[in-house]
């Protein structure tokens, strides 16, 4: 069933979200089929395997691993938290495409929304899905929809990153990756050892909030850099 286009998007807009999702789909289906993922797995981490089903879980990672997780997750019934831009848009329909639900809202903007359509989520047993720099950056740094997530249902943090051997970065704030043709790509997991807060929302305070947002970053980019050093590269 096609998706109503806002009016609010210009009919050069309307025309791309028309057009575009089902040729990226078909094309990443494609090249995807090629890609070969290899994962790793820091002691204590679990990961979640390609093509396995997932529970109620949150799984974070960085905005620019987008391309390369739509393929690893696609059969989880995984549902994103994406923002109510054009480009979250597009993507919306994209990920549709692969079998991702969405629920629409951002730091900036919808962000109480976004946030209890995922506690929803979560409750119902599905895994949430969080882009932890998105939608626009500052590049490695993580916002605190997580943490707030996990805290409101008690549900688990899974912190990784996808690193494709070869690829082209866009010119883009956070240097989206897209893998090449038949390259390998790293998943690799990491332990994060205190997912869940016990306090109730009103007591928490904003100094917690940021102390646990600091671990998960710190999670997110020694995972990043777990995946570089296997694959013998330096930082970038």
């Amino acid at each position: 069933m096609s998706r109503e286009i806002s009016p609010r998007f210009t009919l050069g807009q309307r025309l791309v979200l028309a057009l575009a999702p089902r040729m990226v789909w078909a094309l990443v289906s494609i090249v995807g089929l090629t890609w070969r993922f290899e994962t790793i797995a820091e002691e204590g981490a679990t990961p979640l395997q390609h093509g396995a089903g997932a529970g109620a879980e949150i799984f974070c990672f960085w905005h620019q691993c987008v391309l390369p997780c739509a393929v690893y997750f696609r059969r989880t019934g995984a549902t994103i938290l994406i923002s109510r831009s054009f480009d979250g848009e597009l993507i919306t329909r994209i990920l549709a495409l692969f079998g991702y639900r969405a629920v629409r809202g951002s730091s900036s903007r919808g962000a109480r929304e976004g946030l209890l359509g995922l506690k929803s989520v979560i409750e119902a047993g599905r895994p949430a899905i969080f882009t932890a720099d998105g939608p626009r950056g500052p590049i490695y740094q993580t916002k605190t929809g997580p943490i707030k997530l996990a805290q409101r249902t008690g549900a688990r943090i899974g912190a990784f990153h996808l690193e494709p051997k070869h690829a082209w970065r866009v010119r883009s704030w956070d240097r989206f990756l897209v893998p090449w043709p038949f390259t390998r790509i790293v998943v690799s997991w990491v332990r994060w050892t205190e997912p869940t807060i016990d306090l109730a929302p009103a007591d928490l305070a904003e100094e917690q909030f940021e102390a646990k947002r600091e671990e998960l970053n710190a999670a997110l980019e020694r995972a990043r850099l777990r995946a570089y050093a296997h694959l013998g590269r330096a930082v970038e």
